[in-house]
């Protein structure tokens, strides 16, 4: 049985330090829980309904992480060339090879290595046609995910959050992910990712849209997704 309402506790991958053996092997984890949640497809989709004018040209990924599924987006997005794309994280943890893909793809990388809170509270040096994040938002509290969102809304055209999905098929997937392998820090987190997840019009509810500026939309992606998307009116069609 799902709690009614959120409940955000620290997840032990963020405590470890990024090179502990431990953190190697949740993180190679969760491009395995990325693929059994269809994440890549469900993020496309996500954007396809956004109906942007014309395609981004400067993208910014919040929570980044490795940066492989924005790789495999970019892969699967032929028409995206020659695009600016900022990967915002605590660590950098790209590797040699997925930097090098993403140049062959003609994509131009930088790794911002920096708290996302730091990043709110600074001026950022350039506007963003699109921000994506996945499974990030449910590491905030209401009131700091205010400030997060209020600052995306600020410098950022369009917005897509794929997220866990508070729900009781949600909880029990996360109760069996250790069938795909996952080790104990990867099924201790799960179980804190869809308890801290999102339901209904959570992020609507949060997003700075006082005067009408934007048009949102916020639904279900089964079977353990929860999406929010935000254009701004003038860029979408």
């Amino acid at each position: 049985m799902m709690a009614s309402a959120r409940i955000v506790a620290p997840e032990l991958l963020d405590e470890l330090h990024p090179d502990d053996p431990r953190a190697r092997r949740s993180r190679r984890d969760l491009r395995r829980v990325h693929r059994a949640m269809g994440s890549l497809s469900i993020l496309r989709q996500a954007i396809a309904r956004l109906q942007l004018m014309t395609p981004p040209r400067r993208i910014l990924e919040l929570g980044a992480g490795d940066g492989s599924l924005l790789l495999r987006l970019a892969r699967a997005q032929p028409a995206w060339r020659r695009l600016e794309v900022t990967l915002l994280d605590r660590h950098d943890l790209l590797g040699a090879e997925t930097r090098k893909s993403y140049d062959q793809l003609g994509w131009k990388l930088t790794v911002l290595r920096r708290d996302v809170i730091e990043w709110v509270r600074q001026e950022p040096a350039q506007r963003f046609d699109l921000c994506i994040t996945t499974l990030f938002l449910h590491h905030f509290d209401t009131a700091t995910l205010g400030i997060l969102m209020a600052a995306i809304a600020a410098n950022c055209g369009a917005f897509v959050a794929c997220e866990p999905r508070r729900s009781g098929v949600a909880w029990l997937g996360s109760r069996l992910i250790g069938i795909v392998g996952a080790n104990a820090v990867t099924r201790a987190d799960a179980v804190k990712s869809v308890e801290a997840g999102f339901a209904g019009q959570e992020l609507t509810a949060i997003w700075p849209d006082s005067h009408g500026q934007w048009r949102c939309e916020e639904y279900e992606a089964p079977p353990f997704t929860h999406c929010f998307t935000a254009a701004r009116r003038g860029v979408c069609a």
